[in-house]
């Protein structure tokens, strides 16, 4: 019996090695891989290149850049940072490239907070001075979404995209009900009458709710006067207008003046060449280099979504108190 486990355990063992092993190989290979992709810009290690669509090497690429989920600093993403460092990331590394002759951000996200829209929108800015940017809006652009594709210099969306959403959003759960039920008070020490405004164990003051709906109000004027700037609207009939919170169909966009053209993301490609005056330019993409680190970070991952009970769907993003969010309504919970 000794022999036969001691047997097992110098099989697993080996299993184990040759395993390692393997992923510290494909690893080696992955960033080598990621090397030879390199030009004379400084490509970062941890990305490389994928073809999208073959084209002429010699007139240049068209750079894919995709903005999906909702928009925020906290989570980390499949490069191992945050979305928005990702995204700011892509943008330069495709802006320092002279081979890269225009971008085109692939949007499906109903928005965000609003520092982190702002970042990417500031970012696509400085894009946009050196190359054309075009957007190709997917199901869903909505938001803090339509307020990063305002940086482009044309828009197209699906018949059937959902967009608009001009508006901020900030939430609060009031558990005062709650508490009375079963007996618990909140004890709040604070050093100012504001401290403490967005808690959930009271009723907000009338001067707490004009302070935050004046925050809400500076944030919204800006969303609109980007909006107003960028698609040539007047601001006043906006914000009598579609500029109220509402999601508008593509179609319904377009007519709006929010979009530019109706068509698909090939039809984005396309307009991007046009508009670097490249029309046999490639498409590509940038995607994480197969590493060893990576690799780990995958497994990672993976262990974690094992460790998660499956007993039901899983739960929608929800807002955090105090941030402010350009967000449809329907994502507010």
């Amino acid at each position: 019996m000794k022999k036969s486990g001691c047997a097992l355990l110098a099989v697993f063992l080996a299993l184990c090695a040759s395993m390692f092993f393997n992923l510290v190989l494909i690893g080696l290979l992955g960033a080598g891989g990621a090397e030879n992709i390199a030009s004379s810009h400084s490509f970062p290690p941890e990305l490389r290149e994928m073809v999208v669509e073959e084209g002429d090497p010699s007139q240049g690429k068209i750079a894919v850049i995709p903005v999906q989920g909702v928009i925020q600093t906290a989570d980390a993403s499949e490069w191992g940072t945050s979305m928005v460092d990702d995204i700011k990331k892509a943008l330069r590394v495709a802006a320092a490239d002279d081979n890269v002759k225009a971008v085109v951000l692939s949007i499906d996200s109903p928005g965000g907070e609003v520092t982190a829209s702002d970042i990417i929108y500031n970012e696509v800015l400085k894009v946009q001075k050196e190359k054309p940017v075009v957007v190709a809006m997917s199901s869903l652009a909505a938001s803090g979404a339509y307020y990063i594709a305002c940086a482009a210099d044309w828009i197209v969306a699906n018949d059937t995209t959902f967009t608009g959403s001009i508006g901020v959003i900030i939430q609060s759960l009031n558990y005062e009900g709650l508490f009375d039920k079963v007996g618990l008070d909140e004890v709040v020490f604070k050093s100012g009458k504001f401290k403490d405004m967005l808690s959930g164990a009271r009723p907000m003051t009338p001067e707490e709710k004009a302070y935050i709906e004046g925050m809400v109000k500076q944030v919204y004027e800006r969303f609109l006067g980007i909006v107003a700037q960028s698609r040539d609207l007047d601001a006043g009939k906006l914000r009598e207008g579609i500029a109220d919170g509402r999601i508008l169909t593509g179609k319904d966009a377009q007519q709006a003046g929010l979009v530019d053209q109706l068509g698909y993301i090939e039809d984005a490609f396309d307009k991007a060449r046009k508009l670097a005056k490249v029309p046999e330019a490639e498409v590509i993409r940038y995607e994480p280099s197969l590493n060893f680190s990576r690799l780990l970070h995958l497994l990672g991952a993976s262990a974690q979504s094992r460790l998660q009970l499956n007993v039901g769907p899983a739960p929608a993003f929800r807002l955090q108190p105090g941030r402010a969010y350009l967000l449809p309504e329907f994502y507010a919970w």
